[in-house]
């Protein structure tokens, strides 16, 4: 298969495992809103600090230099994410002097098991900031139904377009990378388990919470 059609069939098997993520966030937004705004920032703040970390872990050893900077890149735009919603917190009162990164998260155990360039390319740039982005759409609708709309400021200038860059520059790797059989047969299988995981996770934390519109990275 080219890297055209197999990257055109990937966007919809990625989207089709995506919709019951982001519907069960919109099926949140049907009623008035609820939930602990507080609470999903520091969903967010976990989120930042976890994808950051795992972009810097791997860019000493990915070979590729395109596909390093880009690792190095996302490291950098996260880190700069994670600043953002920690001043917001800091803004709503929240204090962070205590914030200790997050223990053990199955997603991010997962993904920093990958060592092969595709896999890794197809579990973070392509599908976990795929996820991100569309999460967060639902996110700042539910802020904008609390009337919090500096947190939507931020998410809508800053961190929403610095996903949907990494997302696509995950594509446009993949398709210079997944090219024989073998390399696109392992990064479906990636895209899906980690859309799988992501899925049972994200599902666990809404119950905790009570709430679905949970942001992303």
């Amino acid at each position: 298969m080219t890297a055209g059609s197999f990257l055109q069939e990937l966007d919809a098997f990625k989207a089709e495992r995506l919709a019951p993520i982001v519907g069960a966030g919109q099926t949140s937004l049907l009623g008035p809103a609820s939930g602990d705004a507080i609470a999903l920032l520091r969903v967010a703040l976990a989120n930042e600090i976890n994808v950051a970390e795992l972009a810097a872990a791997w860019t000493p050893t990915t070979p590729e230099v395109d596909v390093k900077i880009a690792f190095a890149r996302q490291a950098g735009d996260e880190a700069g994410h994670f600043q953002l919603v920690a001043d917001r917190l800091v803004a709503l009162g929240v204090d962070l002097g205590g914030f200790q990164p997050p223990g053990a998260n199955p997603l991010f155990d997962y993904l920093r098991g990958l060592s092969t360039t595709v896999e890794r390319v197809a579990g973070g740039l392509y599908t976990l900031e795929s996820i991100a982005y569309a999460v967060n759409e639902n996110f700042m609708a539910f802020c904008s139904q609390r009337g919090d709309a500096e947190t939507v400021r931020i998410y809508r200038e800053y961190i929403q377009p610095d996903e949907q860059r990494h997302q696509r520059l995950g594509r446009q790797l993949l398709e210079k990378y997944a090219t024989g059989p073998e390399s696109q047969a392992r990064s479906r299988e990636v895209v899906g388990r980690v859309l799988e995981i992501a899925t049972a996770a994200r599902a666990k934390a809404a119950e905790r919470l009570g709430i679905d519109c949970l942001p992303g990275c």
